[in-house]
C-alpha cells in the first residue's frame, strides 16, 4: 500500500492530451458509424453533427471550468459527490466506466469487421480477443507510454482524414473518374438524391442517437486530470482547441464523402472511408483507409480501457468501488482497474460470436445512453458548483463556463431531448431499458452496500477536498 500514497504520476505532456481527447472522439463513431447516421438522415446529418458538437462543447467547457479549480483523478465522478452527494457520485462513475465498456465493446466489434476486409475467411470474435489482450497489456506500462501510442496513433487519424478531405476536395474539383456505375461526383450530390433532409425531420432527429455515440469519449480530458503536468494550463488549451477541430473534421468529412458519392450508397459494409475509395477505383487507398481506420479503433479502445480504469481508481479512492482498485503498479498504473476492464471487454468477444450482425447498432445506442447521462451529470454538477460558490470565487475561476447560465441550460434541455429520442425510435428504446435498469440498478447497490459501509471505515486516502466547499 505505500505506493498508493505517491498516487497517480503526472507523465501526460500538453499534445498527449490534446490527441488523446481527439483520438478518442475521433474512432469508430466517424469511421464506422457515420454510416448508420448518413442512412437516417441522409445530407442533413451534417446539422446533427452540428448542433450535436455544439452542446458537446459546452460539455466540455463545464467539465474545464471544474477540472482546472480542482484536478483530480476520477475529476467528475469526484465532482458529482461533492456538490451532488455521494450517490451521484457513485452513479456519474460507475456509468462512466459502464460507458467505456459498451463504447469500447464498440471498438473492439468494429476492429473486428476492419480485420474481414482483408480475412474475410477468419470469424471476427478472433480478432476481437487478439485486440483486447494487446492493448490490455499495453495499459499495464507506464503511463507516459500510454500517452506516446496514443499521440502517434491519433496522429495518423488526423492525417488521414485531413488527406482524405483534401483528396476529396480534388476528386470534386478535377472530376477524376469513378468506378462503373457510380453517380456523378460533385456538391449536387447532396440534394439530388431526395433532397437535403430526404427522410423528413423524423430522419435528422433519429441520426441523433449515433451521431451523440461519435462524440462519446471526448470527456476523457476530464479523467486525464489527475496525471497531467500543469493541468491548469494544459486542461484549457486541449478543450479549447478540440470541439472546434471535431466539428470540421465531421462536418468537413461528411461533406466530402457525400458529395462524392450518393448518401444511399453509403452502406455499413466496412467504413464508409474504405468502401468509398474502394468504389472509386483506388485499391491501394482503400488498404490505406483500413490501416488508419484499423488504428483508430486501436486507440480508441486504448482510450476506453484508460478512462475507465482512472474512473475507478477514483471511485475506490471515495470507498465507491473495492480497495483494490486504488493500488497502484510499480509503473504508478491501477493495474487491477485495466485487468477488470480487459475482462469485460472479453463480452464483445461473446456478442461477436453470438449476434455478429446486429452487434454494433445494439451496442452504440446503449452507449449513447450511457454517454449522455454522464453529459448531463456533469452539466448538473457543474450548476450545483456555481449555486455553492460566492460571486468571488466565482470571479476566481479560471476557465469559467461560456454564456453562463443560458449555455448550460439549453446543453441540459438538449440532452434530455436524446433521451426521448432513445425512447421514441424502436430500434433505440431497447438502449433506453438497458439505461434505465443500469441506474436503478446502481441506486440499489449504493444504498445496500456504499451507504452501509461508508459509516464504518475511512475511504482510502482521499485526494484534497475542494477549497470551496
Amino acid at each position: 500500500m505505500q505506493q498508493q500514497s505517491k498516487g497517480l504520476k503526472r507523465g501526460l505532456s500538453a499534445r498527449h492530451i490534446r490527441f488523446m481527447a481527439l483520438g478518442s472522439a475521433i474512432g469508430t463513431g466517424l469511421f464506422y458509424g457515420s454510416a448508420s447516421a448518413i442512412q437516417m438522415a441522409g445530407p442533413a446529418v451534417l446539422l446533427a453533427y452540428l448542433i450535436g458538437g455544439a452542446a458537446v462543447f459546452v460539455v466540455m467547457r463545464a467539465l474545464g471550468e471544474m477540472a482546472v479549480h480542482n484536478p483530480v483523478a476520477g475529476s467528475f465522478g469526484q465532482y458529482a459527490s461533492t456538490y451532488l452527494g455521494p450517490m451521484a457520485g457513485f452513479i456519474l462513475g460507475w456509468t462512466y466506466a459502464f460507458e467505456m465498456v459498451i463504447v469500447g465493446m464498440a471498438d473492439v466489434t468494429a476492429f473486428g469487421i476492419y480485420m474481414g476486409f482483408w480475412f474475410p475467411e477468419v470469424a471476427r470474435w478472433i480478432w476481437v480477443l487478439g485486440i483486447v489482450s494487446v492493448v490490455g497489456g499495453l495499459n499495464l506500462c507506464n503511463v507516459k507510454v500510454f500517452g506516446e501510442m496514443e499521440f502517434w496513433l491519433s496522429l495518423l487519424k488526423v492525417a488521414a482524414i485531413v488527406a482524405m478531405i483534401l483528396g476529396g476536395f480534388g476528386i470534386m474539383l478535377f472530376g477524376i473518374s469513378t468506378a462503373p456505375g457510380a453517380q456523378a461526383t460533385d456538391i449536387s450530390n447532396l440534394w439530388s438524391h431526395g433532397g437535403f433532409m430526404p427522410n423528413g425531420v423524423g430522419g435528422l432527429i433519429a441520426s441523433f442517437a449515433v451521431v451523440m455515440f461519435a462524440f462519446g469519449g471526448i470527456e476523457i480530458i476530464g479523467v486525464t486530470a489527475g496525471e497531467a503536468k500543469d493541468p491548469q494550463h494544459v486542461l484549457p488549451r486541449a478543450i479549447n482547441a478540440v470541439p472546434l477541430r471535431i466539428l470540421l473534421f465531421y462536418v468537413l468529412t461528411m461533406f466530402v464523402l457525400m458529395s462524392i458519392f450518393p448518401w444511399q450508397q453509403i452502406g455499413s459494409q466496412g467504413s464508409p472511408f474504405v468502401q468509398i475509395f474502394d468504389n472509386l477505383g483506388i485499391s491501394s487507398a482503400a488498404t490505406i483507409l483500413n490501416i488508419v481506420v484499423i488504428s483508430a479503433a486501436v486507440s480508441a479502445i486504448n482510450s476506453d480501457i484508460f478512462g475507465a480504469g482512472r474512473m475507478m481508481y477514483g471511485l475506490a479512492q471515495q470507498g465507491h468501488a473495492p480497495k483494490g482498485f486504488a493500488r497502484l503498479s510499480r509503473n504508478g498504473v491501477p493495474w487491477l482497474t485495466v485487468v477488470v476492464m480487459s475482462g469485460a471487454l472479453l463480452l464483445g468477444v461473446l456478442l461477436n460470436y453470438l449476434i455478429p450482425e446486429n452487434v454494433f447498432l445494439l451496442i452504440a445506442s446503449v452507449a449513447t445512453f450511457a454517454t449522455v447521462w454522464v453529459w448531463l451529470m456533469i452539466l448538473f454538477t457543474q450548476v450545483a458548483m456555481r449555486r455553492s460558490m460566492s460571486s468571488e470565487q466565482v470571479a476566481q475561476l479560471k476557465f469559467p463556463v461560456p454564456f453562463w447560465p443560458y449555455a448550460p441550460m439549453a446543453a441540459i434541455a438538449f440532452m434530455l431531448f436524446i433521451f426521448g429520442v432513445l425512447g421514441y425510435f424502436p430500434d433505440t428504446q431497447a438502449a433506453l431499458i438497458v439505461g434505465v435498469v443500469w441506474i436503478v440498478l446502481l441506486v440499489l447497490a449504493y444504498l445496500t452496500w456504499v451507504k452501509p459501509a461508508a459509516g464504518k471505515a475511512v475511504p482510502v486516502e482521499q485526494e484534497p477536498s475542494f477549497s470551496h466547499r
